[in-house]
C-alpha cells in the first residue's frame, strides 16, 4: 500500500497553523502577499513558489527543503550540477537507489557520506 504525500499547499497550511504564524505574519516573514499563501495553500497557483521562497517556507516552519520542494514539483538548485558533474554515475546511482526503502536509503546515504568523509581527509 502506498502513502499518499499531501500536497504542497495543504502541507504549508496544516505545519504553518501549527507553528502559530497567521497567514499574514507568514506571508510577510516570506515575502509575499496574504492572498498569495492563501492562492498557494489552496492550490491555486499556476506553477509553485520559487526556489528561494520555498527554501524561506522551510526555514519558518522547521521543515526540510528538500522535502519540500519535492511536495511543490521543484527540484532543489544544486541538484542539476550535481547530476551534471558526473552524468554516467549519478543518474545511474538513482536509478539503482529508486527501489530502496527508507531504512534501506538511509544506510546508503551513511556510507555516501562517510566515503566522502574519507576522501575529504586524504
Amino acid at each position: 500500500m502506498t502513502v499518499q504525500k499531501p500536497k504542497f499547499g495543504t502541507f504549508v497550511r496544516e505545519r504553518r497553523t501549527a507553528k502559530g504564524y497567521s497567514l499574514r505574519r507568514f506571508a510577510e516573514l516570506v515575502g509575499v502577499s496574504p492572498t498569495y499563501i492563501s492562492h498557494v495553500e489552496l492550490g491555486k497557483v499556476d506553477s509553485p513558489p520559487t526556489a528561494d521562497r520555498i527554501q524561506k517556507m522551510a526555514q519558518l516552519l522547521g521543515e526540510s527543503p528538500d522535502e519540500l520542494f519535492a511536495l511543490a514539483g521543484r527540484v532543489p538548485e544544486d541538484l542539476p550540477k550535481i547530476i551534471q558533474s558526473q552524468p554516467e554515475a549519478m543518474p545511474a546511482l538513482l536509478r539503482a537507489a529508486k527501489g530502496l526503502n527508507p531504512e534501506q536509503m538511509k544506510k546508503l546515504l551513511d556510507q555516501a557520506n562517510k566515503m566522502g568523509a574519507k576522501e575529504g581527509a586524504q
